[in-house]
C-alpha cells in the first residue's frame, strides 16, 4: 500500500498508515532495535496541516521509550511516515499506553468480568503449581543485540513446545537473564495451553528430590513426578555435574521426557562443553538441541532494563537519571539491587530518586561479588588500570592536566571510589597526594560520563574485566 493522494489517505485508518511506516523501519534498524523500541509505539492521530504536510502524533508506552526514540530515531521514523503519505510530516510524541488487540477485545468482549477474573485465577494457580514467577514474562523481558538470537529461540519454543529446539540450552554470567527467559517461556505455554504438567526446578531441588527418594523408599514417586512432565525447566544445570545418581536419573528423565514430545530447557553458566564433571552421554543430548548464549546487556539494553525495573518499584525516572544508572551499572541483577537501594535511601532521606541521590548512591560502590573485590588491593587496581591505558605510574601520579592523562587518572579514582569503596581522602592520597574534593570532582565526573560516553563505558569495563573477569 502506498498513499499516493490525500483523499486516499483519508479513506486509511491510522492503524493501517502506522502498520506501514513500522514494516518501512523494521528492514532499517536491527531486530533488536525494533523490538525494543518501536513495537512500542502507535499513531495517535494524522492530520493535514495544509496541501503537502501532515502533522503526527506518535504514542509511546512511556516517557523513556519516548525520549529514547525522539532522540536517536526521529529522523528515521519522520522518512518512513513521509514514505507511507507522500506528504511531508511534523512529528510529534505523547505518553500513552498502548492497547494491544487481546486488551482491546477483553474491553470490548460482553462477557462477565468474573470470567476473566477466574481465568486470571486460574493461570496464576498454574504458575505457582509449576514454580514459575508470575513477574518472569516476554513482555517485560528487554531485547538487544547480546540477547537476541536467546529470546528468539525462546519464543519459538514457547509457540511449539516439544518441535522446536529440544532440549533449548541457555547459557552466560551471572545476572544477564537466562532464568527470566526460561520461566517466560513456561509462562506463555500455560497462558497458550493451560498444561498442568510444567515444573521449573534448579538443578539442586532436583538433586535433593533424588536423595529424599533414595533415603525415603520413594523413588518411584520421584521419577514420576519428573519423567510424566510436559515441559521440564532446569535452571543452573552445571551443578549436576559430578553427582553420580543425580546424573544418572536425569539422563533416564531427559530420554523420558523428550521421547514423549515433551520440551526441556536448561541453563547454565558455560556451554556442555566445558561443565567438567558432567556426564558425556548428558554433553551429547544436551549438544543434540540449540545452544544459545546470552552476553553482557550493552548500554541501550541496560537503559531498557533499568525503565522495566524501574517501573515494577514504581519509580518514576527520567531519561538522563536511567542513563546516568545504565552506565554506572553493569548487569541486570546489579541494576535491581541498585534500584532497591535507591528506593531504601530515598526513604531514608525522604528525597524522591533524582541525580544528586543516584550519584550518591552510586558513590558508595557495589557489594555484588564483594568477596572477590575485598581481596582486590588499591595497588592491583592502579597497575592494571596503568597497563591497560599504556602510560607510565609517575605521570598518572603526577600535575600534568593533560587530558590524555587526566582522564585515565579520573577513571582510576572512580574504580577506587566505586569499586574498592575507598574513602576520598585516602583515594586522593594514593594518586599523588590529592586533595579530596579533586577526588569527588573525578567520580562525579566519571559517574556523568560513562552514562553517555560509549569510550569512558567501555574503558571501565576493560579494566574491570582484568581486574575480576
Amino acid at each position: 500500500m502506498r498513499l499516493t493522494k490525500l483523499s486516499t489517505m483519508e479513506n486509511i485508518s491510522n492503524d493501517q498508515i502506522w502498520k506501514e511506516v513500522l514494516d518501512s523501519i523494521q528492514v532499517s534498524v536491527s531486530p533488536a532495535i525494533y523490538n525494543t523500541w518501536f513495537t512500542k509505539t502507535q499513531l495517535v492521530s494524522l492530520e493535514t496541516s495544509n496541501k503537502d504536510r501532515v502533522k503526527a502524533l506518535v504514542g509511546c508506552s512511556t516517557a523513556y521509550v519516548k525520549d529514547f526514540i525522539e532522540t536517536r530515531y526521529f529522523g528515521i521514523l519522520q522518512d518512513s511516515i513521509k514514505k507511507a503519505t507522500d506528504l511531508n510530516c511534523d512529528l510529534m510524541f505523547t505518553v500513552r499506553q498502548i492497547e494491544n488487540q487481546e486488551t482491546a477485545k477483553a474491553n470490548s468482549d460482553t462477557s462477565p468480568l468474573f470470567e476473566t477474573k477466574a481465568k486470571s485465577e486460574e493461570t496464576n494457580t498454574l504458575l505457582a503449581r509449576a514454580k514459575i514467577r508470575t513477574g518472569f514474562t516476554f513482555e517485560n523481558f528487554a531485547v538487544s543485540g547480546s540477547n537476541q538470537m536467546a529470546y528468539a529461540a525462546a519464543e519459538a519454543v514457547s509457540q511449539n513446545p516439544g518441535q522446536s529446539y529440544n532440549p533449548l540450552f541457555i547459557w552466560g554470567g551471572v545476572g544477564v537473564g537466562k532464568t527470566h527467559l526460561m520461566a517466560a517461556v513456561g509462562h506463555k505455554i500455560i497462558l497458550n495451553s493451560n498444561l498442568s504438567r510444567i515444573l521449573f526446578c534448579t538443578s539442586e531441588e532436583f538433586t535433593n528430590d533424588i536423595v529424599q527418594g533414595i533415603r525415603n523408599k520413594t523413588t518411584q514417586n520421584v521419577r514420576e513426578k519428573y519423567r510424566k512432565l510436559n515441559c521440564l525447566l532446569v535452571d543452573d544445570i552445571q551443578f549436576i555435574a559430578g553427582k553420580d545418581t543425580a546424573q544418572e536419573e536425569f539422563f533416564h528423565t531427559f530420554n523420558t521426557v523428550t521421547t514423549a514430545g515433551g520440551q526441556i530447557i536448561l541453563t547454565s553458566d558455560r556451554p556442555p562443553s566445558e561443565i567438567s564433571k558432567l556426564e558425556e552421554r548428558l554433553k551429547s543430548r544436551f549438544e543434540a538441541g540449540l545452544i544459545v548464549d546470552i552476553s553482557n546487556p550493552d548500554f541501550e539494553l541496560r537503559c531498557a532494563i533499568t525503565q522495566i525495573k524501574a517501573n515494577e518499584m514504581g519509580i518514576n525516572l527520567e531519561s538522563n537519571e536511567v542513563q546516568l544508572i545504565a552506565g554506572n551499572v553493569e548487569s541486570a541483577r546489579k541494576i535491581q539491587g541498585f534500584l532497591t537501594k535507591l528506593v531504601s535511601a530515598s526513604k531514608l532521606k525522604n528525597l524522591s530518586p533524582r541525580i544528586d541521590l543516584i550519584k550518591e548512591v552510586l558513590g558508595k560502590g557495589s557489594k555484588d561479588n564483594g568477596e572477590i573485590k575485598a581481596r582486590t588491593s588499591p595497588e592491583e587496581v592502579i597497575e592494571t588500570a596503568i597497563k591497560y591505558f599504556s602510560i607510565g605510574k609517575r605521570a598518572i601520579m603526577g600535575a600534568t592536566r593533560a587530558r590524555s592523562i587526566a582522564r585515565p587518572r579520573q577513571i582510576l579514582m572512580y574504580l577506587l571510589r566505586t569499586e574498592l569503596g575507598i574513602p576520598l581522602q585516602e583515594v586522593g592520597r594514593l594518586i599523588g597526594g590529592r586533595d579530596h574534593t579533586t577526588v569527588m570532582h573525578a567520580v562525579d565526573k566519571i559517574t556523568t560520563l560513562a552514562s553517555n560516553s560509549v569510550k569512558v563505558q567501555e574503558d571501565i569495563m576493560g579494566i574491570k574485566n582484568k581486574l575480576w573477569g
